[in-house]
């Protein structure tokens, strides 16, 4: 009898799943398939092929995949495989509390597949549920005073370090790196600063007085474990978490994702003191083969006449996790860690860490979620190119995952001396 087995069914979605088949006939061509129907019922689908042992068995964590989405030995490769049926969909959870996604595993007899149907018998199935938050996590809306968010606890008594997550142009809330690092012990404000509730979806300036009072909300907290404060950051996030480690002293440990070294847009503003945007070059915009805009080059013509706009990095007191897609086409994001840690450098610092991954493009999520070549921003425009290429784009994504929250604990967590 042919058997499909995952272990475990139900996890988070930034833990491995061992996915195994039974009962074929010996060396045996199978087709596997995944498929997960997102909150807006898109679509996303993928497939592998393996042969059976000399036993009748496929095992995904020994056996390699012969062909289909993705070639060689990758455990979880059917799931962060899956592609939208619209090539501009990305996968992104939206309510994180109440339900999972669910990915449905099936096996075939070796096939062609029409329209994303196969024309063999289904031999068995299962459904896998990745949640993106842990038993006993706590989610609270935030709305005090200027602050907009979702803040989200850890289980369990005591006290755990403090995390402000911050996403990008895209605006609104989005939950779920928040969710899932408060599922790993932190506790973490999802920061709302553009696009939502009564923020505006075009502010004329950055206050980093809102982030300041975010800040001290957190440590406020009775549940946070002061004295200081991490920052999660990617694309417009990463500027102002960058802003933020630079004028707040809080700030202790910053993860820097595909972000900017200069103000991008609108000016920073602080206590009276304004850094102005870097001006850009519009005719350096292109658009690529499938009409994505890329704005990979934009500041290149004046990136370098205007220093004014860089943040004084070399002011921050914390330490700096830049993490760097090579294959980035949104932001030149591998120069733009060069340029910061060549200031820092030049000033005697030594307070950063550099994660650069070739063939990763600007969308480093969680471990396993499926890359997103291109999608639009509404405000912004209808495509824009993110870049990375598929294995080693979820490879960054697993090793990232793991040194990010290692890089929090070191920073975060006080240590204790014992004394004799």
């Amino acid at each position: 009898m042919i058997q499909l087995t995952a272990t475990p069914l139900t996890a988070l979605v930034d833990e491995p799943v061992h996915i195994r088949a039974t009962g074929l006939t010996p060396f045996q061509v199978v087709s596997l398939q995944a498929s997960l129907r997102d909150e807006n019922g898109k679509m996303f689908y993928s497939r592998a092929y393996y042969r059976a042992n000399e036993v009748g068995e496929v095992d995904l964590e020994r056996d390699s995949s012969l062909g289909g989405d993705y070639v060689g030995l990758h455990p979880m490769g059917l799931i962060w495989s899956l592609k939208p049926e619209n090539v501009l969909t990305r996968l992104m959870k939206k309510d994180v509390m109440n339900s999972p996604f669910q990915v449905q595993l099936k096996l075939y007899d070796s096939d062609l597949l029409l329209d994303n149907k196969p024309t063999s018998a289904l031999k068995a199935s299962l459904t896998l549920e990745r949640w993106y938050v842990a038993p006993g996590v706590t989610r609270i809306l935030v709305r005090e005073g200027r602050l907009r968010g979702a803040l989200f606890l850890p289980p369990g008594e005591g006290r755990f370090p403090g995390v402000i997550d911050l996403f990008g142009t895209t605006g609104g809330l989005i939950e779920f790196r928040a969710s899932l690092l408060a599922s790993h012990g932190f506790v973490c404000l999802a920061l709302a600063f553009r696009g939502y509730d009564d923020l505006p979806l075009n502010p004329e300036i950055t206050d980093l007085e809102y982030f300041e009072e975010a800040v001290n909300f957190l440590l406020r907290h009775p549940k946070v474990d002061g004295p200081g404060i991490g920052v999660v950051s990617i694309c417009k996030g990463a500027e102002i978490g960058l802003s933020m480690a630079v004028h707040l002293k809080q700030i202790t440990a910053a993860v820097l994702i595909n972000g900017p070294t200069f103000t991008v847009g609108v000016p920073h503003v602080y206590r009276g003191q304004v850094y102005q945007p870097v001006p850009h070059s519009a005719q350096l915009i292109t658009i690529n083969a499938l009409g994505a805009v890329e704005f990979y080059h934009l500041f290149e013509e004046t990136r370098a006449e205007s220093s004014k706009s860089f943040f004084p990095i070399e002011k921050a007191q914390g330490h700096f996790l830049f993490i760097v897609g090579e294959e980035d086409k949104n932001i030149n994001s591998k120069t733009n860690a060069e340029l910061a840690i060549d200031q820092l450098r030049r000033n005697g610092k030594n307070n950063w860490t550099l994660l650069s991954y070739p063939g990763a493009g600007h969308l480093i999520d969680p471990p396993y979620a499926p890359l997103c070549f291109a999608s639009g921003i509404g405000h912004v425009c209808s495509a824009i190119h993110w870049g990375g290429e598929m294995i080693p784009h979820a490879a960054a994504q697993e090793h990232a995952w793991k040194e990010i929250q290692k890089f929090l604990r070191k920073h975060l967590i006080p240590t204790t001396t014992s004394k004799l």
